[in-house]
């Protein structure tokens, strides 16, 4: 997410670390490469403008703090002012309590409107609320279907109709049957254009006064950068919106349409969406984002990801046998499982304070290979061996590591994330977020989240691919070596 930005931004930073002391003459330095940053991110001009001025007066203005270096006091402030731009949030939906709450969402076209539907229904449905989804994109028959495909795999209802015109009464009589079906939100999935222009206006206007929707939201590309903002700016005087959802943050989005945005608009980022499949939808918090992209991490965010992915009743069965002290190495297979999912590893480590640069090293493949050996040395254990792991003794260790093709220290690995895992799931499942975190922060320090550099770590090697500079420096270490042991031989 937002890696171009967070490159450049981070590097911009990380100018000044060199410096002993913080003068004006640096600190002005470090201010116009953050400028720069902020400007290649496709942030607008007004917003850069505003952005450093408010940063440039805390910045000069304040005094040195001696217990800080003058990259974490520029840092600090940098994090302070991106955070008071990126918000207030309000990622409520603001649900009403009697009666269908109507979602109205909005968008040039390809901007992931009918995915986003999708995700929002699915977000309702965790909450235990009744979604009706409405197609209305009458342009575009393929979204119609698209929908209907949707509402199929999470098992909620679509409303269409077969030749329609006016998509105006399609919302209207949309409305009406998720009312007699006894749903409590509608979902209306309106109709895109490649550009802004005046008939698209004039249907979401029409649709607004007579469907009266609760709430209007923008769903914006996250990869578009300036034509976001001219989209938003005309989407919000025509409609007053109420808040707008980012889309397609799973690539290199630069991360600029995000800021201006929410300057153009005024209204509150309310969700994020990082990827294709329907639960890729995060509430936003700009603590968690700017956390991101200045490499500080975002620690809620990371146990948010993890319960997203374990499923409600398994969950209820984990807390469960946690409450009668029944967590076993099967359960840990359960979370190695889910581990696998396509990038989660490296969205995980993204989240972990200083771990960002590790994340980029880090391969799929290797990361894969690295679970796929735990999982395997799990699978080698005897039923009574993944219940209590305390019995395994040396021979039984080298008999499992056998089993699973691996070294036997990689057998003990398991085991400590095992020991490790408890409290954290343990922590989880009685909403202790403090006792959880702890046991994360741990498993990170022990490199538990990169399976990969485990499985290194047991081969001796980095588990990466050296960079010019080490391959170098090790050509170095081993000439030198060479050279010592030639004249040992000559003395000789």
């Amino acid at each position: 997410m937002f890696e171009s930005f967070q490159n450049s931004l981070q590097s911009a930073l990380k100018s000044l670390a060199g410096k002993g002391k913080l003068t004006e003459a640096n600190m002005r330095e470090g201010l116009k490469l953050v400028e720069n940053s902020l400007l290649e991110a496709d942030v607008s001009y007004a917003v850069v403008k505003d952005f450093m001025a408010s940063i440039s007066e805390r910045a000069l203005g304040e005094k040195v703090l001696l217990a800080l270096r003058p990259t974490d006091q520029l840092v600090g402030i940098v994090r302070d002012e991106l955070i008071n731009i990126l918000g207030p949030v309000d990622p409520s939906l603001h649900l009403k309590a009697n009666g269908p709450t109507i979602l109205m969402l909005c968008g040039l076209q390809g901007s992931g409107k009918t995915t986003t539907c999708g995700k929002l229904s699915r977000l309702l449905l965790n909450e235990k609320q009744k979604p009706f989804l409405v197609a209305a994109d009458l342009q575009r028959p393929a979204a119609i279907e698209q929908l209907h495909v949707i509402g199929r795999q999470l098992n909620v209802r679509v409303y269409s109709e077969l030749g329609a015109q006016d998509p105006v009464k399609v919302c209207q009589d949309g409305v009406r049957k998720a009312k007699e079906a006894g749903c409590n939100v509608v979902i209306l999935d309106t109709a895109g254009r490649l550009a802004i222009d005046k008939e698209l206006m004039d249907q979401l206007i029409r649709i607004d006064n007579r469907v009266q929707p609760d709430q209007a939201y923008l769903v914006v590309d996250g990869m578009t950068g300036q034509d976001a903002v001219n989209s938003a700016k005309a989407f919000n005087e025509a409609l007053e919106l109420d808040g707008v959802i980012m889309t397609k943050l799973d690539g290199d989005a630069r991360g600029g349409a995000l800021m201006s945005v929410k300057q153009v608009t005024g209204v509150p980022i309310k969700f994020l969406g990082t990827g294709e499949q329907l639960d890729a939808l995060e509430p936003f918090r700009p603590e968690g984002v700017v956390g991101r992209i200045l490499g500080l991490g975002d620690m809620v965010g990371l146990v948010d990801v993890i319960k997203s992915k374990v499923d409600a009743e398994e969950q209820k069965k984990l807390q469960d046998r946690l409450q009668a002290g029944q967590f076993t190495l099967d359960d840990v297979r359960k979370q190695l499982m889910m581990a696998r999912s396509p990038g989660l590893i490296q969205k995980m480590m993204m989240m972990m304070p200083g771990m960002g640069e590790i994340s980029k090293m880090l391969q799929d493949s290797n990361a894969e290979k690295g679970i796929g050996q735990q999982i395997g040395i799990i699978d080698s254990m005897t039923p009574a061996e993944r219940r209590n792991p305390k019995i395994i003794t040396p021979a039984r260790r080298n008999r499992i590591a056998k089993g699973a093709g691996v070294q036997a220290p990689m057998v003990n690995e398991v085991i400590k994330m095992f020991d490790i895992m408890g409290p954290m799931a343990k922590g989880m499942a009685g909403g202790n977020m403090g006792t959880a975190m702890k046991a994360i922060e741990q498993m990170q320090r022990g490199g538990m989240f990169n399976p990969g550099a485990q499985l290194a770590k047991v081969k001796g090697d980095t588990g990466r691919r050296m960079t010019a500079k080490e391959k170098e420096d090790m050509r170095k270490k081993r000439e030198k070596e060479l050279r010592k042991k030639k004249r040992e031989q000559k003395g000789k």
